[in-house]
């Protein structure tokens, strides 16, 4: 992968602030477009490259989820002095998102989540959640080749940095950062904006409308469904309707403390 591309970046000035992670397999490449209309809108961003990414398949052996998990809390805890915080994710970056809310509810103001992985996509993906909780599965398939990446603007496409594979072993810990954010969401006690792709390939879109059920605690839920694009939102043809909306909302939240109830949808 191009690490000039893959690499960690922040962006912005301003008395409020963001922590953006993206998701499994990913970069900050995949949240970069999300990151700067955020800093735009007066921010300063965050976006770490979480432990295992952005370089080479076999860097994915030595981490488990404790390692994304411990890295998503350690930028989290950089941004101590902001006047307001909010956390984003794309896919496993949104679970790692719940967690960090429901872990640190006076901190976390607000939470942008987009195409959250909360549940895979496709009989075959169930079949392999299902397997992914005993060794058989890496036993007979340890590796996972990846050839592209789920956007469908193929300009887009064509420049995205693509890891070439991963070990069959870090599904497990996929699954288990579901899990836990299924179990956390009813601790999130911020307002919560999500999106999700109605073609995304990899995670049932579904889900998302579980996890906002389960925001029991929440002051406000938006649900915005997109029919454009594909899994990596921020990167692909809804981008920027994601961006403007979600900012829009952690805006109202900065100025307001709460989304006004009669503009909230899904």
């Amino acid at each position: 992968m191009d690490e000039e591309k893959t690499g960690a970046f922040e962006l912005g000035r301003g008395p409020d602030a963001c922590l953006v992670l993206h998701g499994f397999t990913g970069s900050p490449w995949d949240v970069r477009p999300l990151g700067e209309a955020l800093a735009a809108r007066g921010m300063r961003v965050v976006a770490p490259l979480l432990p295992g990414h952005g370089a080479t398949p076999r860097a994915l052996l030595g981490v488990t989820w404790r390692d994304w998990r411990d890295e998503a809390r350690r930028a989290l805890d950089s941004l101590r002095g902001h006047r307001q915080v909010f956390v984003a994710g794309l896919s496993m970056g949104a679970l790692l998102a719940v967690g960090l809310a429901a872990d640190a509810p006076a901190m976390v103001r607000g939470l942008v989540l987009a195409a959250p992985a909360l549940r895979f996509r496709g009989a075959r993906m169930r079949v392999i959640r299902q397997l992914s909780r005993t060794p058989l599965l890496e036993w007979v398939h340890p590796w996972v080749a990846k050839s592209s990446t789920d956007i469908s603007d193929p300009a887009v496409l064509a420049r995205a940095p693509i890891l070439s594979g991963f070990p069959v072993a870090r599904l497990r810990d996929v699954v288990t950062l579901q899990d836990a954010a299924a179990r956390s969401a009813a601790r999130v006690r911020c307002p919560v904006f999500i999106a999700v792709a109605e073609q995304d390939h990899v995670v049932d879109p579904r889900g998302g409308l579980e996890l906002a059920r389960r925001l029991k605690a929440s002051p406000c839920v938006r649900v915005i469904s997109l029919q454009r694009g594909f899994h990596i939102i921020p990167r692909d043809t809804d981008g920027p309707r994601l961006a403007r909306e979600a900012c829009d909302f952690l805006t109202h939240v900065c100025n307001f403390g709460e989304w006004e109830p009669q503009s909230a949808g899904t």
